[in-house]
């Protein structure tokens, strides 16, 4: 039996500007949280993602709000009728038999939410899964926006060829916080930083690429230092928010708008093969692998960090196009 129950509405976070229906755009104003707790019958679950071989999602829904975030569609599962953004589910799980059996295997945690969102301080649902898989083999892969994910460093350190990945997609401070209500870029970097020096694998997420906008190679010099892989991904515009992203194009950027009516309305691929030639370009004068559509990248540690090329997500593969 599935139990759900309301356990706070809380934490101011913004709210829908009146004059944009979109229910995922409440990015002005002020709103709370509902956050829920529900007990689910599993935590881990195999995945066709090419980046692991289970998923793991702590919690549904996520109070980073991000406003192109593709997870809203776990909307339409949960039950809620708040706006993207505004709502928490916290899950509680039974033990997890025989964790061993995941050995070897790659588990990626926050396919569908951040599991480091700010209420991961309070409700603790991620550090409790990692307690729980803490021996048994299992390779975990971690995708976040936030630098709450230092805390659980000594844990994440005892997992054999672990991996945290930070998305960055500006260096500007002000476009971040018309996007999404995650910590800081500096503060993603320097978490990503203090990994890369304990040893742990680290992945500069580039995503999603802005046209016009986002300045790959200025984020990829700033991070190559500190990291051992660089993923490279468009913005995939699909479901609600296209009409949102659309607007805030014309209204904060209107001379990219003929450009992403091009990209988005009229489905001409040419920026994005411009970019990819423009960014294996920079890769091979700074000395990095350029690498289309794959995750099976070995390399050692010390190695520079591979560049990795999503833009064409129809093609991904296990085995990628490597680039001379």
């Amino acid at each position: 039996m599935l139990l759900v129950s309301v356990i706070a509405v809380t934490k101011s976070i913004p709210q829908s500007n009146a004059d944009n229906q979109d229910s995922r755009n409440w990015y002005n104003g002020s709103m709370s949280a509902v956050i829920r707790a529900t007990e689910v019958k599993t935590i881990i679950s195999r995945t066709t993602l090419p980046v692991g071989d289970y998923a793991a999602n702590p919690y549904t829904g996520c109070t980073h709000g991000c406003r192109y975030c593709y997870a809203c569609f776990m909307k339409r599962f949960s039950g809620h009728t708040e706006p993207w953004g505004s709502f928490l589910d916290v899950k509680y799980w039974p033990e997890i038999k025989d964790p061993e059996r995941y050995r070897g295997k790659e588990i990626f945690i926050g396919s569908v939410t951040d599991p480091y969102n700010p209420e991961e301080e309070r409700y603790g649902r991620t550090r409790a899964l990692l307690e729980a898989l803490q021996g048994s083999g299992a390779r975990i892969s971690i995708a976040t926006k936030s630098d709450l994910v230092l805390r659980d460093l000594d844990i994440i350190s005892t997992f054999p060829e672990a991996r945290v990945s930070w998305s960055v997609n500006t260096l500007d401070e002000d476009f971040r916080r018309d996007m999404d209500n995650a910590v800081s870029i500096e503060r993603r970097l320097e978490a990503m930083r203090i990994f890369h020096r304990n040893g742990i694998r680290t992945t500069c997420f580039i995503s999603p690429i802005f046209p016009g906008i986002t300045k790959a190679e200025e984020i990829m010099e700033k991070a190559k230092d500190d990291c051992n892989l660089i993923w490279l991904e468009n913005l995939n515009l699909r479901g609600g928010f296209q009409s949102d992203i659309m607007q805030y194009i014309r209204e904060k950027h209107p001379d990219l708008l003929p450009l992403y009516e091009e990209i988005y309305n009229h489905g001409d691929r040419s920026y994005w093969e411009s970019l990819d030639r423009e960014l294996s370009e920079y890769a091979a004068s700074a000395g990095l692998d350029y690498i289309t559509n794959s995750d099976s990248i070995s390399r050692p540690f010390d190695a520079p960090p591979a560049v990795v090329n999503y833009f064409y997500h129809e093609i991904i593969r296990k085995g990628g196009i490597r680039h001379a």
